[in-house]
């Protein structure tokens, strides 16, 4: 993974966008696609996101709904984090005259959108046991700045 990867909100488009996008540049492709489950916040078993690449540049869709939508261009900008260090550091620059939004969403003081994310979460909302998976998202949609401890515990309560 990039350490820096482009997201795009969407509100329910996400798969037929990532289609359209990859169908116009050759080497193109779609890497993964997700689903919502039991806790939400969408229904079961629509897709959550698209991950695809173009020209070999990785990409996710995202589709985050209207009630969540943060103002302004429906672009953020996402940064993988190896540790709750790396997640601390990362998060407190660019709130600095920003704005935390939302399960680990945060806009900095120009209003540029930033999901600072552990790599830890993206393997638990991937586990293979659905039942953990599903607590991990339910405590991840409680957080404002995402806490890697939370989620461990979250996820094997």
């Amino acid at each position: 993974m990039q350490k820096i990867t482009t997201w795009l909100w969407f509100d329910t488009e996400a798969e037929e966008a990532a289609e359209f996008y990859t169908s116009i540049f050759p080497d193109s492709r779609i890497t993964e696609v997700t689903r919502y489950g039991p806790a939400g916040p969408r229904p079961e078993g629509t897709v959550m996101t698209v991950g695809f690449e173009l020209h070999g540049r990785e990409f996710y869709a995202l589709n985050g709904g209207s009630n969540y939508k943060i103002e302004g261009p429906a672009i953020s900008l996402m940064v993988d984090c190896e540790s709750q260090e790396e997640v601390d550091r990362y998060w407190s620059r660019l709130a600095e005259g920003g704005q935390e939004i939302a399960c680990g969403w945060v806009t900095d003081r120009y209003g540029l959108a930033w999901q600072i994310v552990p790599r830890r979460l993206r393997e638990l909302l991937g586990d293979p046991d659905p039942e953990r998976a599903q607590r991990a998202m339910g405590a991840m949609l409680k957080m404002t700045k995402i806490e890697v401890d939370e989620l461990e515990r979250a996820a094997a309560a």
